[in-house]
């Protein structure tokens, strides 16, 4: 399984970025072997608008099965929700203790948004 998990750093220690459409990048990992590669999202950083739909559409053309992310705001969870991707909100820590707790169940699917759009 591809999770994707939104990261203010480029290694699986790196701090989850608590900011999904605005994350300094994202790490794709497979979560049975822990390989992972590195998506930058600097050319989201600084949008007035849109920054989530278009962090949400570079996570699904990675192929990614989850996401895994402090926060997802409305306009983002629809795109991810309707290419398939599961969302899970609310993670702290490292990208590692992230996907961690996704697999031992501690981590649940979100059910929607849990903040509201232009979150920052």
């Amino acid at each position: 399984m591809k999770i994707g998990v939104s990261s203010t750093g480029n290694e699986l220690i790196s701090d989850i970025d608590p900011r999904f459409g605005r994350a300094q990048c994202f790490v794709i990992v497979d979560s049975e072997t822990l390989e992972y590669k590195v998506v930058e999202n600097t050319q989201h950083l600084n949008l007035p608008h849109g920054a989530g739909i278009q962090a949400a559409k570079t996570i699904v053309d990675q192929g990614t099965d989850v996401l895994i992310s402090g926060n997802c705001g409305p306009k983002a969870f629809e795109v991810l929700s309707a290419a398939g991707i599961k969302v899970v909100t609310g993670a702290k820590g490292r990208v590692i203790d992230g996907i961690t707790q996704y697999k031992s169940g501690q981590l649940q699917t979100a059910g929607g948004a849990n903040v509201d759009g232009h979150w920052v």
